[in-house]
């Protein structure tokens, strides 16, 4: 499994809600067309309304390599800069765990 957290500091109300609705869609496709998206759980944060934290599982690095080729993917990627003051990216390894495989 390969995994990562990702954390996006959005610039303002306005922002938040044109960047919710830019992962709305991007998650339709990723519904769609990415059976080695395994997880791809996105959060709002308590107490930080302009913070947005996603959780994403993938059955490997292969399988993340070709999410980051997906068209609507790569739009999001794009598009997110207009939303975003600073965004976070994680890489994780997988320890002792419930519900997933470790390597």
């Amino acid at each position: 499994m390969f995994a990562l957290v990702v954390r996006f500091d959005l610039k303002d109300d306005e922002s938040a809600q044109a960047f919710d609705a830019l992962v709305a869609e991007t998650g339709a496709g990723i519904r769609a067309h990415e059976p080695g998206t395994l997880i791809y759980a996105t959060h709002s944060v308590e107490g930080a309304p302009l913070a947005r934290v996603f959780y994403e599982c993938y059955a490997d690095r292969e399988a993340f390599d070709a999410h980051e080729r997906q068209p609507h993917v790569i739009r999001f990627l794009k598009e997110r800069e207009l939303y975003t003051q600073d965004v976070r990216v994680e890489f994780l390894q997988v320890g002792p765990s419930k519900g997933v495989e470790s390597s």
